[in-house]
């Protein structure tokens, strides 16, 4: 048996190194650790990685984020090799929504509509359920996406149903969701947020749709985790509670070195508010995938041929 090579110590010039041998590029989402987002190529979220996996001309792309999210940028680039640094990074909502419950949930709506309903999904799902799908949203365009449904279409929403939740709110539309939930996002305790109210009168708090409406309903603003970015960058507040996954405090106390920036706390003692799958990459994976053009992301022609299409009507909408 050869012999494994040794990981080097200086991880970001070898990460830099093979970039440029490979020709690879690194896209990185927010929730990643900070020293991956520091190595990244382009930082964002869903829809920013979607546009900026759609455009890019490099050969290798290595996915710092969730299974759903490599198979993405794997879908919009079938003839480019796709890693992501740890096969195991999922993601609760794409778990919790298995494709063939998902097609019987659709056809049981189709069977008592007499017509199949015009399904939107959430970009946090598996390639099989994107397949299923008529449009794909995220966060940051799931509100002038559904907007442009006609109104006297039948609306399934899934797998969030904490978006969809706040979307029929914003909208005034009905939505029939799919029960399912991001682990992160559902953990915050609205208990201890107003506790931290009282002692930060003057902080903004700034959530994330994907938590729950308790929640949404004392925040200052709500908005995807680029929104969120943005708007506690250039709002004049100085001090804001953050209710989304902390991994995005990075780029915020990076663009913004003069405000403070605090996680909303989680209902246990416990680091719950970190997503446990996107904290499965790590600096030292990122060289390896980089190294060894390994884990890949595979699927079949046909399955990436169904998924596409949704995909292409977000990003044309978007």
């Amino acid at each position: 048996m050869a012999a494994t090579a040794p990981i080097p110590i200086a991880l970001e010039d070898e990460i830099d190194r093979l970039k440029r041998e490979r020709n690879a590029v690194v896209l990185a989402h927010f929730y990643q650790d900070s020293e991956i987002q520091d190595v990244a190529d382009v930082i964002g979220d869903s829809l920013q990685l979607a546009q900026a996996a759609a455009k890019t001309s490099a050969a290798v792309i290595c996915f710092a984020g969730v299974h759903f999210m490599a198979e993405t940028a794997k879908i919009l680039n079938p003839e480019r090799v796709v890693v992501l640094p740890d096969l195991e990074a999922g993601c609760s909502l794409a778990s919790g929504c298995p494709a063939d419950r998902f097609a019987a949930w659709i056809e049981r709506h189709a069977a008592a509509e007499k017509k199949r309903p015009t399904v939107v999904s959430y970009i946090n799902c598996s390639a099989e359920v994107k397949a299923l799908s008529d449009y794909i949203v995220t966060s940051s365009n799931a509100e002038t996406i559904v907007r442009h449904i006609p109104e006297d279409q039948t609306i399934l929403f899934g797998p969030d149903k904490n978006l969809g939740a706040y979307l029929e709110r914003k909208i005034g539309r009905k939505l029939h969701l799919w029960p399912g939930s991001c682990v992160v996002h559902e953990t915050f305790s609205l208990r201890k947020l107003l506790a931290l109210q009282e002692r930060h009168p003057h902080a903004l708090v700034i959530a994330h749709p994907e938590c729950e409406a308790a929640l949404l309903a004392v925040a200052d603003f709500v908005g995807s985790t680029t929104a969120l970015l943005r708007f506690a960058v250039s709002n004049a507040a100085t001090e804001f509670i953050v209710a989304t996954e902390p991994g995005i405090l990075h780029p915020m106390r990076r663009q913004a070195p003069n405000k403070t920036f605090i996680p909303a706390p989680p209902e246990a003692s416990c680091a719950c508010n970190e997503c446990p799958f996107m904290k499965k990459n790590t600096l030292e994976k990122v060289y390896l995938s980089l190294r060894d053009l390994e884990p890949r992301i595979e699927m079949t022609a046909a399955l990436m041929d169904r998924a596409r299409k949704p995909i292409d009507r977000m990003l044309a909408l978007s």
